[in-house]
Parts: structure tokens; C-alpha cells; sequence
């Protein structure tokens, strides 16, 4: 008889596309696969009516952000109702609860920044004082860096929400993921996809991350029909997307980070014929005004090890000052 593969997602548009391209890539494998949509506490706050992030006390041990798109799918695959749990990486926790286990990252999609507009094709384009759609503190400041006259919209929802408050002049511009744009084929007004180093994403930003329960934790399944969907995952997985991905939130674990402080990085690796060559690295940590930034770019040979570069990059943030300027958009 063939086991089922249960999994969880969130309802927005974003969330069931993600949660359905994994089930069919399970599915193409031979596995049999369905999909529960699960409410989070972010997908409330992102209501009109919802209250700011910063003034929920009784979220108050996710003030970071960080947990607030995964902590109901998270409970339903402690409690076995689910064993598979698909996150837009980016909303994880550097520290993964140990009774789940990050058992798969798929290929990376754009992780790029988005810059969506019809009227005015780029940002440079824009007229002093536009107004321009993001709750996101990074791309505020590494927007203000590039344009400190621009002014902020705050704009929450799904993407289709957010385009069409900006079709309706809520904002004069939206700045939003690429991959995002990308895989719901939203990437219409797309004229601007922003460089690395002018608005470096979010660590994870394009990436998913596939959660499993952990070896040592079969609460109500049984450990056998885990492994089953362990092994499944597994096969999902692509090393570069990993070991990128494992560089950059180490860097933010490093400097105590969340979402909601401006922290940028990026990591890729530098191919050749024989794969892997190096890995290249950006990341920025600016002042909340985007009137300092702290930079660093580098580039460490293929044998590293994610966390080692991770924290290398981290460091050398640190030495720059990074941490003066984190503290400050902390307060």
C-alpha cells in the first residue's frame, strides 16, 4: 500500500503555489501526496483590520517576525496531522525547533527585489517624494539609501492585494520579491529587478525550505512512514541552494537579526566546468534612515563550509560597526 504525504500549508496564493509545485515534483516520484491549508497568526495580521507587528503584545516572543507564518503549521506536524510543512524559507527561524529537521531545500528561484510600476519604469525614474509600497524595515532603508527622499505606503495582504492597492493609487510604486512575482506570473510591471548590491534580499529570499519532523520525534506517526517521508524530501534537495542559503542565515543568526531589522545577504556560487568553483557573498546592514550602511562583499574557495563563511562575513560586519547600527533600529 502506498503512503500518504500530508502537507501543510498556508492558504494565500504564494503559499498554494509552493505547497502544489512540491507536490507535484512528489508526486512525478511516484508519491502519493495531499495538501491542508493551515491559518497562521500572519496571514490574521495581514488583514486591514490587523494591528502592526510592534504593537501585539501578545506576540511578543515572535517579535521578530520571524514565526509568525509557520507556528500553527509547525504545531500541526508536531502533532502528526501533517507530515510535511512547505515554508517560503525566508519566514524560518535561524534555530529550527529540534523536534523538526530542514529536510530538503529546493532550487533557489530569483531572489531578487522587484521594483513594479507601470508609470515609472526604475526607481531613479520616480519623482521626489513618491510613495512607494513595503512594510519590509530592509528595503526601506536600502531604498532611502538610494533615494532618501522617497516616502513609504504601508501595504500588507498577498500579492495580488498589494497590486491591486497599487492599481488603485494607494501607492505610486510596490517593491516586492521577485520569485514571488515570478511563480504566480505577476511579473507584468515588472521594469526593474534591483542588483545585489543596491537592495540585497533578505538570507533565504527565493528559496523554500521543506520541514519534516526530526528522526528522534514520532509523536503520533509512526518513526517507519517518517522515514518514508524523510527519504521522499530528501531527493528535493539541491546542495548550492543549501549551502547558500545555510551561509546567509548564519550571518543573520550572528548578528541576532530578524526581518525586522535592515539586514541584506546574499550568497551564489561561482561555477565552472568542473562545478563548483568559489562562493560569492554580499551583505549590508544599514541604519534604519539608510544614511550608514555597513558593506561587505567577498569571495571564499568551494572546500569552506557555509557556517564557517557565515560567520566569517558576520565578523567582518562587525568589525565595521554593523552592530552600532543594528542596535539602532532595535530601539
Amino acid at each position: 500500500m502506498t503512503e500518504t504525504i500530508r502537507i501543510g500549508s498556508r492558504g494565500s496564493q504564494l503559499a498554494l503555489w509552493q505547497a502544489n509545485h512540491i507536490a507535484a515534483t512528489l508526486r512525478s516520484a511516484g508519491h502519493v501526496v495531499e495538501i491542508e491549508i493551515i491559518r497562521t497568526t500572519g496571514d490574521r495580521m495581514q488583514q486591514p483590520e490587523s494591528a502592526a507587528l510592534d504593537s501585539l503584545p501578545a506576540l511578543a516572543p515572535l517579535a521578530d517576525g520571524k514565526g509568525i507564518f509557520i507556528k500553527e503549521i509547525e504545531e500541526a506536524l508536531a502533532e502528526g496531522r501533517i507530515d510535511l510543512a512547505v515554508h517560503s524559507l525566508k519566514d524560518l527561524p535561524t534555530e529550527l525547533d529540534p523536534r523538526f529537521l530542514l529536510a530538503a531545500i529546493p532550487p533557489r528561484a530569483d531572489a531578487r527585489d522587484a521594483w513594479v510600476c507601470d508609470r515609472y519604469w526604475a526607481l531613479h525614474t520616480l519623482p521626489e517624494g513618491g510613495r512607494i509600497g513595503t512594510t519590509s524595515p530592509r528595503r526601506q532603508a536600502q531604498l532611502l539609501a538610494l533615494r532618501p527622499d522617497v516616502t513609504f505606503v504601508e501595504i500588507r495582504g498577498n500579492v495580488d492585494t498589494r497590486l491591486r492597492k497599487l492599481a488603485e493609487g494607494a501607492c505610486d510604486a510596490l517593491v516586492l520579491a521577485s520569485a514571488g512575482l515570478d511563480r504566480l506570473q505577476r511579473a507584468e510591471s515588472v521594469h526593474q529587478r534591483f542588483a545585489i548590491d543596491e537592495l540585497c534580499p533578505a538570507p533565504g529570499q527565493g528559496a523554500l525550505g521543506l520541514e519534516t519532523r526530526a528522526p528522534h520525534y514520532a509523536p503520533l506517526a509512526s518513526p517507519g512512514h517518517d522515514d518514508y517521508v524523510r527519504r521522499a524530501v530528501a531527493a528535493l534537495d539541491h546542495p548550492q541552494t543549501r549551502f547558500s542559503v545555510e551561509a546567509e542565515r548564519t550571518v543573520l543568526d550572528a548578528l541576532g537579526g530578524g526581518c525586522q531589522v535592515p539586514i541584506g545577504v546574499h550568497c551564489t556560487p561561482i561555477s565552472g566546468e568542473t562545478g563548483v568553483l568559489a562562493w560569492s557573498i554580499h551583505a549590508q546592514v544599514l541604519a534604519p534612515d539608510g544614511e550608514r550602511v555597513v558593506c561587505v562583499t567577498t569571495k571564499a574557495p568551494a572546500g569552506i563550509a557555509a557556517a564557517a563563511l557565515g560567520l566569517q562575513v558576520a565578523a567582518e560586519l562587525k568589525s565595521r560597526g554593523a552592530l552600532d547600527l543594528l542596535s539602532v533600529a532595535a530601539s
